[in-house]
């Protein structure tokens, strides 16, 4: 190695760590890259489901198509976008693998994927159950008659059309009740920018009785200075016998009231839900969050939501 020019120290051959090992150690140096915790814990239980028990004690160097192949066939069809997101993760660990000299040659799950070796899977979407807006009203008021937090929550909730964990999350410092703006920040959007809410009436008559609470959260839960379960809005659904029906799917109710009664342009019901509209070049061009005109939008869904003012049109 010393007469080709290569210094033995950090050429000479080293023992390949098997997949599992090398997964697990790809995991803790992606951790602080990651959104959250719950997408860390999802990435490698992934592995650990479907790949670990199959591969797990491979040599990294030894996991070929036909490994790969052995986790995810399957799952394939049957639980199809889990089985996607396995063989991203079984490449990266592949990849890195390659990267620090364990490996050499094309990625197999690369060779599967281009030489259509598993079948085509045409995705079904889901879509959230969601309520019919003219049945908002009425659970509304039901809400506005219990004084459980989660029932608070669940009215900003459709209120605001927000999601739940941007909701549930909602501390008072996001809170400006002077400029009756609340600023939910990129770490809890899905976007990963941060989002300006204009506040309304409806909606500060939600929260600000809460301040008395003293709670670091908006919507505390069971424990002291801590934020509901992210199942509470739902429980409360059920346990009210609405049943079909999710918390996320009220920001569907939303966008069709804003659509066929209100008649909103498209940007402003869209960027009321924190959804991106436009290509990233119109996004770059045009910089404003419509603040002023969303806020019309949801005074207007805040009167008709509260049963405060019905709202057959939107000038």
């Amino acid at each position: 190695m010393a007469r080709q020019g290569l210094n033995p120290r950090y050429n000479a051959a080293r023992e390949a760590p098997t997949f599992e090992e090398l997964a697990q150690q790809v995991h803790i140096e992606r951790l602080p890259t990651w959104k959250n915790a719950k997408h860390g814990a999802q990435w490698i239980n992934t592995l650990r489901d479907y790949a670990f028990p199959k591969i797990g004690r491979l040599p990294v160097d030894a996991v070929g198509q036909p490994e790969v192949l052995m986790c995810l066939s399957p799952i394939w069809t049957e639980k199809h976008e889990t089985a996607r997101r396995l063989s991203q993760r079984i490449k990266i660990v592949l990849d890195v693998a390659k990267s620090k000299g364990f490996r050499s040659g094309e990625n197999p799950v690369t060779t599967i994927s281009e030489a259509g070796v598993l079948p085509k899977v045409k995705a079904k979407p889901k879509h959230h159950e969601a309520m019919r807006w003219q049945d908002v009203p009425a659970l509304y008021a039901d809400l506005a008659g219990r004084s459980a937090i989660s029932a608070k929550a669940l009215m900003f909730t459709c209120l605001t059309g927000a999601r739940t964990g941007e909701v549930l999350g909602m501390t008072w410092d996001e809170v400006d009740a002077e400029r009756r703006i609340w600023t939910c920040p990129a770490v809890r959007m899905k976007s990963g920018e941060s989002h300006r809410v204009p506040l309304t009436d409806e909606m500060l008559a939600v929260v600000e009785p809460l301040r008395a609470m003293g709670s670091k959260y908006v919507f505390e839960g069971q424990k002291r200075h801590k934020p509901l379960s992210n199942m509470s809005m739902l429980m409360l659904l059920r346990r009210m016998q609405i049943e079909g029906v999710t918390v996320h799917g009220f920001r569907s109710t939303f966008r069709v009231w804003a659509a066929e009664i209100a008649r909103a342009p498209r940007e402003v019901a869209e960027m009321s839900l924190a959804h991106k509209v436009g290509s990233e070049v119109e996004r770059a061009y045009s910089r404003s969050d419509l603040l002023d005109r969303r806020r019309e939008l949801m005074i207007a869904w805040s009167r008709f939501a509260s049963g405060n003012q019905p709202i057959s049109a939107l000038d």
